[in-house]
């Protein structure tokens, strides 16, 4: 094969090279493969200079560096390098920056959560006060300072005169302050 590559070489003076690769039942293609040996071996040679100074680049930022910072750091001293170039000149041997962590949520979702149970049997109407006590912490953003739940209530409390949490008794417990807000005794920023 190598003495019809040569003999289409020679003759390709003298006639067109279409005609010698058809005559000697040779593809084109192949033939120009051959010719694009010396070319193949330049470029090689090209990026194994530039392989050098990527990694001299690389070595000087504690291989940290991937394609963005090594293709600005080339190009500062001048040099006029493709990006993708870099980034093939560097994956062929295997010149790796590095990158971020993904940020990694620490919770996760039950696979099969279960419903709370429904102790008040969606029946919200008490005969009097205390008797069913229930909560919504859906939050909904407003224009002013913190956020407005269905219900109407504010969060974080507001400062005013009404109470800024639905209870309608004050804690049974003993050894709880007086100053608590009572509904008897409505509550006042200085109690």
């Amino acid at each position: 094969m190598t003495t019809l590559y040569r003999l289409i070489h020679a003759e390709k003076a003298n006639y067109p090279i279409v005609l010698l690769c058809r005559v000697l039942h040779v593809t084109r293609s192949s033939y120009a493969w051959r010719e694009g040996e010396a070319a193949r071996q330049a470029r090689q040679a090209a990026d194994d200079a530039l392989a050098h100074e990527i990694t001299a680049l690389h070595i000087a930022s504690r291989r940290t560096y991937g394609v963005p910072r090594i293709h600005a750091g080339l190009r500062r001293p001048g040099h006029r390098v493709n990006r993708q170039r870099i980034a093939r000149v560097m994956r062929e041997r295997d010149i790796r920056g590095v990158t971020r962590r993904k940020h990694r949520s620490l919770t996760r979702p039950d696979k099969e959560p279960k419903p709370a149970p429904d102790l008040i049997g969606r029946d919200f109407h008490a005969a009097r006060p205390g008797i069913k006590l229930v909560g919504d912490i859906t939050y909904l953003p407003t224009a002013e300072a913190g956020a407005t739940s269905p219900a109407g209530w504010t969060w974080p409390p507001a400062r005013s005169s009404a109470m800024p949490w639905p209870t309608t008794t004050a804690p049974s417990s003993s050894s709880t302050p007086s100053t608590w807000p009572t509904a008897e005794a409505g509550w006042s920023p200085d109690a």
